[in-house]
């Protein structure tokens, strides 16, 4: 990808400093209702040693790894707007973001990964609620509650 350009102005250089990669509103309440649910989980985890990605929410043991993706970052079809400076570099990041993610899920999907990704505009009771459901599938019969 081409060199990052420089910003259209001062604040928007400040805004996007201060983007979080890691532990964002959304991650943090859909962990949050999680907790609720007495559920536990490791954060933002490397799930295999040879690929770049990070799970927000994973369970290495049952090989379940959660996305919680952000509406502009990831291309949400409902949310996602481009910005009007630089727009052509915008749209190759952004797309390419999406591909990656695809990539990303294909990957782990083939090395027997269940992958789950959810808009950070998704109310997180209804994905702590999936969540739950599908840690209740992946767990061996027997074992006890969803940790």
């Amino acid at each position: 990808m081409a060199t990052r350009p420089t910003a259209s102005s001062e604040s928007v250089r400040s805004r996007m400093s201060r983007q979080r990669q890691r532990g964002t509103r959304a991650e943090l309440r859909v962990r949050q209702a999680l907790h609720a649910r007495g559920i536990r989980f490791r954060v933002d985890v490397r799930l295999e040693s040879d690929l770049r990605c990070r799970a927000d929410i994973a369970w290495r043991a049952l090989r379940l790894a959660i996305f919680i993706d952000g509406c502009f970052w990831h291309g949400c079809p409902i949310h996602a707007t481009r910005p009007k400076a630089n727009q052509e570099w915008w749209a190759r990041k952004l797309d390419e973001n999406v591909r990656r993610d695809r990539r990303t899920d294909a990957e782990l999907t083939s090395r027997g990964w269940t992958v789950l990704r959810y808009w950070e505009h998704e109310e997180p009771e209804t994905v702590a609620a999936v969540i739950y459901r599908t840690l209740s599938d992946l767990r061996p019969s027997g074992r006890g509650t969803v940790t």
